[in-house]
Formats: structure tokens, C-alpha cells, sequence
């Protein structure tokens, strides 16, 4: 396993079980929209390695342990981490213009970095398939529609803004160095955008 991979799951590993036992250190370092405004814009970096549960670590982890060999394999270990910084600040900064004006609002999760994977693992493998049977184009589609059904419900503690920042983040800074994809690749660029395109129309709407 590449070192930079390793490294990474390990911290979220390591610092969500952490939080898990400890409520202090949890709210310390969790997205809060009141404390961010406040001056704690460290939690913009450090949410992204606290998780509700278990589950939600072990489906977050898993799935970047499944994607992130395609990225890694195309643009190296480096390029990955920037990915995935690079994401991880893109989805916590959508959900901090989303709900800039709940101060109560909180969040936690490494989903924003995953989705950025996601979608820059479907761009540079269009024929990549999920779980050895689910086109990765599909599972990333479907991944964002989750992600909006759990924005309009509200009922747990996982970002779900982040998701489409993180996945705006990998699918920028993917076309920023392979700007070729756009015409080499037009249906998945196309298919990879829909759901984002329908974030931001429901937004508009007021809808979410």
C-alpha cells in the first residue's frame, strides 16, 4: 500500500476513535459554523478526520482504500494528496457558504476528500467498476443523489454539502492537470457534472 494512502487512512483512523471517546475533543474539533466565524478555521482542516460512528469511518475509509490506487497509479502519491487536501477544504468550504448563517450548524467526515477520489478516480478510469459490478460513474451519480436526500433531511451529523465540494474539488483540480479528458472523455465529464449542476438548480430553487 502506498505510503501517502497509508498514512491518511491511519489518521482518520487513529483521531476519529479519539473522538468517539472523548465528547470534549470531538466538539473541539468538529465544523462549526459559529466557532469558524469566530476565528477556528482549523476546524475546516480537522473535521475532516472525525466521523459520526463507526460505520460512517469504516464506509468512508473502504471506499477511498478502493478508489484512491486509480488516482494514485495516474498522478503519483504527491499529486493524490493534493487531491485530497484540495477536496477535503473545497467540501467544508461549500458547506460553510451553504449554511454560513446557521452558527449552530455542525458537521464532521472525511466524505468531501473520498468524493473528490471518487470523482477523480471516475475521470482517469471511465471503465473503473465499484465492488467488481458498479460502474464507478454510477456509484458516484448515486453517492451525490444520497448526498441530497441527506441534505433535505437533516437528521444526522454528516456533511453532506461537502460531499459535492469535495467532488467539484477532485473534478477541478483532475481537469486542471488533465485538461485533454474534457474532449477525450465528454461522457463522463457530462455524467460526473449532472448532479452538481442539480445541487446548485435545487439551491436556487430553495429547495434544500
Amino acid at each position: 500500500m502506498n505510503i501517502v494512502l497509508l498514512v491518511i487512512l491511519a489518521a482518520n483512523g487513529l483521531i476519529s476513535y479519539k473522538g468517539f471517546n472523548d465528547t470534549h475533543f470531538f466538539r473541539k474539533y468538529e465544523f462549526h459554523i459559529g466557532s469558524i466565524r469566530s476565528g477556528e478555521q482549523f476546524r475546516m482542516f480537522s473535521s475532516g478526520f472525525l466521523h459520526v460512528d463507526l460505520m460512517h469511518l469504516l464506509f468512508n475509509m473502504f471506499t477511498l482504500y478502493m478508489f484512491a490506487p486509480f488516482v494514485i497509479n495516474s498522478v503519483g502519491a504527491m499529486y493524490f494528496a493534493y487531491l485530497y487536501f484540495g477536496s477535503l477544504i473545497a467540501g467544508n468550504l461549500l458547506t460553510l457558504y451553504f449554511h454560513k448563517d446557521e452558527y449552530y450548524y455542525r458537521a464532521v467526515g472525511a466524505s468531501g476528500a473520498v468524493m473528490g477520489i471518487i470523482y477523480s478516480a471516475i475521470l482517469l478510469e471511465p471503465n473503473l467498476y465499484m465492488y467488481g459490478f458498479i460502474p464507478g460513474y454510477i456509484f458516484g451519480f448515486a453517492y451525490l443523489l444520497f448526498s441530497i436526500y441527506g441534505m433535505k433531511a437533516k437528521n444526522d451529523n454528516i456533511g453532506h454539502v461537502a460531499h459535492f465540494g469535495g467532488a467539484i474539488g477532485g473534478f477541478v483540480i483532475t481537469l486542471v492537470k488533465f485538461p485533454f479528458l474534457i474532449t477525450e472523455e465528454p461522457k463522463t465529464v457530462m455524467a460526473l457534472l449532472v448532479p452538481i449542476v442539480i445541487l446548485f438548480i435545487m439551491a436556487k430553487m430553495k429547495k434544500i
